[in-house]
């Protein structure tokens, strides 16, 4: 007598696989990459954070400075042994050493990376300062009256302050064309209109 035979999802389940379209089949197809969930995704952010953060970025690069400076210091001893050995006539050591120049370009290019990242810090912390100079203020974005604070701006008379800085920068704008006019000894073009001559 034939032992009863088990469903197909039953054996399949038994032995392991789940029939033929799993990954373990012959008719496999192959399953898209997961999208970046959880750690994954918040750590990729906070990478693109750092890159974009002059701050971040520093602090970043600062241990790898100091690694770039220990291998320089070792490369240089090491070079300074070698020609030592070679002039006076010892043999020196078989094992390669490493260039003395490459590994102070790497260290300047550490070096020329942190600059950058302390000029693009203090343009922004000069941009904030300004900004707090001429527009110290915010325009309230919450329409509840409990949550405005007293010392927001209207955003009428936020719109006069933004209208004055524009009609400033373009003053300045025309001050300074007209001083390079008057450098370079041109004259300005007549304006074109109904009444202005071609």
């Amino acid at each position: 007598m034939a032992a009863p035979q088990q469903p197909p999802s039953a054996t399949a389940s038994a032995a392991g696989v789940s029939g033929p379209g799993s990954a373990g089949g012959p008719g496999a197809q192959p399953q898209p990459p997961a999208p970046l969930v959880g750690p994954a995704q918040s750590g990729l952010l906070q990478q693109q954070q750092q890159d974009f953060d002059p701050v971040q970025r520093y602090k970043m690069l600062i241990p790898q400075l100091k690694e770039s400076l220990q291998t320089l210091m070792k490369v240089a001893a090491q070079n300074l042994i070698q020609n030592t050995n070679i002039d006076n006539g010892q043999k020196s050591s078989d094992g390669p050493i490493q260039r003395f120049d490459k590994c102070l370009e790497e260290f300047y290019a550490l070096c020329d990376q942190l600059e950058l990242c302390l000029r693009l810090a203090h343009e922004c912390l000069s941009q904030s300062c300004d900004s707090a100079k001429h527009s110290p203020t915010l325009v309230p974005t919450a329409t509840k009256p409990d949550a405005v604070q007293p010392d927001s701006l209207p955003y009428p008379q936020y719109l006069a302050v933004i209208k004055a800085q524009i009609a400033c920068a373009k003053d300045i704008h025309t001050a300074l064309l007209d001083c390079a006019n008057k450098v370079t000894g041109k004259t300005p073009a007549p304006p074109t209109g109904p009444g202005g001559t071609l």
